[in-house]
């Protein structure tokens, strides 16, 4: 098993940034790190990095400007082009610290988080800010779109995503995401993946309570849109194509499927560990490409269904083929699910239509 993200920041983390802090300045890095170190093996992650923020708090000057000073000296030289921003786990704390203690000084705090990005996203840590004064923020976010930097870049995208997983959720955009949708306008064709798959991903998050805004969006883009772009549009609507989205789809050639289809589990008692079969075949009508996926609707424990959807095959098509077609799906013990005993069902996807469902049974050891 992989080892936990958390055991990134530990007591080596912290004596790193002790000793970088005390080359810096005045700082009582032995008094530091015994203070951060103090049940930190105890606590998640983010609480990790909180923790060690507010012994940076205690230990750093009380004039939050020189605090900061401090800071800023202490960085790491910066990140290079092609390397992960989340590297230097020590400067995260950094970020956290600007979050918890400098939103009462926004201009010094926003030109510190310019520089801490360079080195580590502070994604985090911008977004109370964004929350508290989203019109001035806004303002530094469309000029830092500009920036040379990509780490620079790349915060633009990342730190106003409407849904950022692990950060606060930004509700103003939530309900009005055309602000975030201008600063992505500025970084669609950015030069860098990095910065395109952020784009991608904020898109995505918009998705979810606008999506037929973000397919109005995406097809305004796909309008003589490089390859860079196209990838970066299907990666944005991945979550509205696997959903059956009919905008989302046709974007991409997948219409109404003109078809008629057979479909059949081959076995109705799956215990868990084995594999549910089913068997399709698919008649066309016409040409056509073809999108097929299937729901797996898993019994809860207050015996209601829920539906997964799985991605499956692609096929271009021509008026008079029949595509048959069988596929597993194994009913397998995984960390992130709990199985119960009882009916469940398989549904057959095509172009995002419902083509079917057949029940099973699955059976607990």
């Amino acid at each position: 098993m992989p080892e936990p993200f958390k055991n990134l920041i530990n007591p080596a983390t912290v004596r790193s940034l002790a000793e970088r802090m005390a080359e810096t300045g005045r700082f009582q890095k032995d008094a530091f790190v015994g203070d951060a170190t103090d049940g930190l093996e105890d606590l998640e992650l983010k609480d990790r990095i909180r923790h060690i923020a507010a012994a940076l708090d205690r230990h750093l000057d009380d004039d939050y400007e020189l605090a900061l000073d401090h800071v800023l000296k202490s960085l790491p030289p910066e990140a290079g082009e092609d390397e992960a921003i989340g590297t230097g786990f020590a400067t995260w704390a950094f970020c956290q610290f600007v979050e918890t203690y400098g939103q009462d000084h926004l201009e010094l705090s926003v030109a510190a988080m310019y520089e801490i990005t360079k080195r580590f996203s502070c994604e985090f840590a911008i977004r109370p800010y964004i929350a508290a004064e989203p019109q001035r923020l806004l303002e530094v976010l469309r000029t830092w779109a500009h920036d040379e930097n990509v780490h620079v870049r790349r915060l633009v995208s990342e730190g106003s995503r409407p849904r950022l997983p692990w950060g606060m959720g930004l509700k103003i955009f939530q309900h009005d995401p055309e602000p975030v949708i201008a600063l992505l306008d500025l970084l669609k064709d950015d030069p860098s993946e990095y910065v395109r798959r952020s784009v991608a991903n904020s898109l995505n998050d918009i998705a979810k309570d606008h999506p037929d805004k973000v397919v109005e969006v995406a097809k305004r883009w796909m309008t003589n849109a490089p390859p860079e772009r196209k990838r970066l549009v299907k990666h944005a609507l991945r979550s509205l194509i696997k959903n059956g989205h009919s905008g989302a789809l046709e974007l991409f050639g997948y219409g109404a499927p003109d078809i008629s289809v057979q479909f059949q589990l081959t076995n109705k008692r799956v215990e868990l560990g084995d594999s549910v079969e089913f068997e399709v075949d698919v008649t066309c009508k016409s040409d056509q490409s073809l999108l097929l996926d299937y729901a797996v609707h898993h019994m809860k424990a207050n015996g209601k269904l829920t539906p997964k959807v799985f991605k499956w095959t692609t096929r271009k098509v021509s008026a008079g083929d029949v595509l048959s077609l069988t596929r597993k799906h194994a009913m397998k013990v995984v960390t992130t699910r709990k199985y119960y005993a009882g009916t469940h069902k398989i549904e057959l996807l095509i172009n995002g239509q419902s083509f079917g469902e057949e029940e099973f049974e699955l059976y607990l050891p």
